[in-house]
């Protein structure tokens, strides 16, 4: 190779680790506007379009491991688009349609971006804790109105931080919590005393939210995220840390939460949003009696009724994502929706327990995956952007430990002779 052709390379490699760190730095900030959805369209949709374009353009490559994702997610909304055809009043449909698309290329591309360099779900998740801790402030400053015009931040005296909605806020905050658990219970000591505080704030935010699908997602997160880290960890030592932390962190907590119920701003509405059973829950035409009928009727239209037509009717939306999935997206939407929970959680469960980089990331993911699954009983979780990106954390783990088994095969003598 001539001089001239060397430097020529090597200033083309250069630039080609530049665009790279450019593109991490550009999929860390779109991670990073997920926090601030006060009004759709976000600035959070215009990012991620824009580098979702620019990538697939510059040959972003969708694995064999990622295409099946791409697949079902298109089904899914194909199917959900046939639904238009039975709807008498088509309004705010295409718009509907168009976030879902939206939100499943942004889940494959998080596969892809994530498959190509592994290194990117540190960004990912740094990226979310930053915007969880700024917006997690923010409805804690709301709730107790800390400044001028801080109830933005709040609905129905509940926490909402930067987000339209007291039950997406809380649910938002509980991957960052968890990876800084994680990071509580393996890391130094010496870094705990940061990671408490913004474990603290992520969790007050949880708790002001008064969203009862956040708090039991905490709980049981938390809880398999410690069981997990129990079957991986094999020594005694480290096992006997994991736990002493552990406890010791939810004594902390619980000792935060009195403190919290001393206002008694706080202690009337938690007592209120404590009970189990709501009295629009279980009222007439309540919120299970709504499922019940909601399934009795979807049995009967196999392309569906259509977005939003549902709460159009009872006045009330869903509030459950497999009754959602069958409203909207009618019986294939539906099934495919449960073919991909179901292979997403499996993979998850396959790999996670395998010491590799991105191990931590898959295990917080997975966790969230089976924890969003449970509560989609009493909530809708459609249109939830930090969802597709757990789908997308998941499968590009996926995607990475197959090129891992793949780089360790033996080549074949054929291959070898070559």
């Amino acid at each position: 190779m001539s001089a001239l052709s060397h430097d020529h390379q090597v200033h083309f490699d250069s630039r080609l680790a530049a665009l790279k760190l450019a593109g991490s730095g550009m999929l860390a900030f779109g991670v990073f506007l997920s926090g601030f959805v006060i009004s759709e369209p976000a600035p959070y949709e215009l990012i991620m379009v824009i580098q979702i374009a620019i990538w697939f353009l510059l040959g972003l490559a969708i694995s064999r491991t990622v295409a099946p994702l791409l697949v079902m997610l298109l089904i899914f909304n194909l199917s959900g688009l046939t639904t238009m055809f039975v709807m008498k009043d088509m309004s705010g449909a295409p718009m509907y349609f168009a976030v879902s698309t939206f939100l499943a290329l942004s889940s494959v591309f998080y596969a892809a971006m994530i498959e190509s360099d592994h290194r990117r779900l540190d960004l990912i998740f740094k990226a979310w804790v930053a915007a969880a801790i700024i917006t997690a402030t923010l409805g804690i400053a709301g709730y107790f109105n800390v400044f001028p015009g801080a109830h933005v931040f709040t609905r129905y005296n509940r926490a909402m931080g930067a987000f339209q909605d007291p039950n997406v806020f809380g649910p938002y905050l509980v991957a960052p919590l968890l990876y800084l658990l994680y990071r509580l219970l393996t890391g130094p000591l010496l870094k705990a005393p940061l990671l408490i505080l913004g474990i603290l704030i992520l969790a007050l935010g949880i708790f002001l939210s008064f969203s009862r699908a956040a708090w039991g997602l905490l709980v049981f997160a938390g809880v398999a995220l410690v069981v997990v880290m129990l079957l991986k960890e094999r020594t005694t030592a480290f096992r006997f840390k994991i736990l002493a932390i552990s406890v010791g962190a939810a004594v902390f907590l619980v000792l935060a939460l009195a403190i919290a119920l001393q206002f008694p701003q706080v202690s009337d509405l938690f007592t209120n949003r404590a009970r189990l059973v709501q009295e629009y829950d279980g009222a007439r035409l309540g919120r299970f009696e709504r499922h019940k009928i909601g399934f009795l009727m979807a049995m009967e239209r196999p392309l569906g009724l259509g977005p939003m037509a549902f709460g159009k009717i009872f006045g009330e939306d869903e509030h459950n994502i497999w009754l959602k999935t069958l409203t909207t997206y009618g019986w294939l939407g539906a099934i495919t929706y449960q073919v991909m929970i179901w292979s997403t959680l499996w993979f998850g469960f396959r790999y996670m327990l395998r010491e590799r980089p991105w191990q931590p990331y898959l295990m917080i993911a997975w966790v969230m995956i089976l924890g969003h699954a449970i509560i989609g009983n009493v909530i809708d979780t459609d249109h939830w952007r930090h969802f597709y990106l757990l789908l997308g954390i998941v499968w590009g783990c996926a995607a990475l430990e197959h090129r891992h088994t793949l780089s360790r095969r033996p080549a074949s003598p054929a291959t070898a002779r070559t």
